[in-house]
């Protein structure tokens, strides 16, 4: 069975059996199917690595996350995820090259999405200081057709403390998350250039994701 074929097709029994019994009954293919992805996001490392010189080296291993809910500040949620998903060039969990194939959505982004107040705060001194260098790529062409612009978030209905709502950039500085991302069918994932689109979203959304890095490790 081809690999991607599995990994949905055991996402759906999955959530059909979303229970430790069943995944207990399961854990083979779950390894099978785990190590599948492991082995795709080892590719995609190094053709990612391939094009990007700043590219921070993240086996599959490293970059792949957990199946499980966190149930301890999210008792309500389900045991088990309905998706596989991994952050590559993965300096830390934020910022990274976010995908996740899923049997709702897939996606493909990166970003800060509600990051610490810490975080926040060194985003919005690097746009006050240089926030024309964020429009321009926020407003560059192939940027706006592939993303739309960043993810829809909740924004301050006040300027933030030590800024004015006259300032050039307020709504920038009002965002709460600097995220931007596409999300794409199943149908996607089964074409011969999948792969090749993988790193043309990577190459696209890298100065949106440098930028931002950069803010935060100054």
């Amino acid at each position: 069975m081809n690999g991607f074929k599995h990994l949905f097709d055991f996402l759906e029994r999955l959530q059909q059996n979303n229970h430790k019994e069943w995944m207990d009954a399961h854990r083979k293919e779950y390894f099978e199917v785990r190590d599948f992805f492991i082995d795709w996001l080892d590719r995609m490392n190094i053709k990612l690595s391939l094009i990007d010189p700043g590219y921070f080296n993240t086996p599959g291993r490293k970059a792949i996350n957990r199946i499980n809910n966190n149930l301890l500040f999210h008792p309500n949620k389900p045991v088990y995820k309905d998706h596989f998903a991994a952050g590559l060039d993965q300096v830390s969990k934020q910022g990274d090259f976010y995908i996740e194939l899923g049997l709702n959505a897939c996606f493909m982004g990166g970003g800060y999405w509600h990051p610490s107040s810490k975080v926040l705060k060194s985003i919005r001194e690097a746009i006050d200081y240089n926030g024309e260098e964020l429009i321009a790529i926020l407003n560059k062409r192939s940027f706006k057709k592939m993303f739309g612009g960043m993810v829809p978030s909740e924004s301050l209905k006040q300027p933030p403390r030590g800024y004015s709502n006259d300032h050039p950039h307020i709504d920038l500085l009002k965002q709460r998350s600097f995220a931007a991302g596409l999300e794409f069918s199943k149908a996607a994932v089964f074409k011969d250039d999948f792969e090749d689109w993988v790193v043309e979203v990577y190459r696209e959304l890298l100065p949106f994701r440098r930028y931002l890095n950069e803010a935060v490790s100054v």
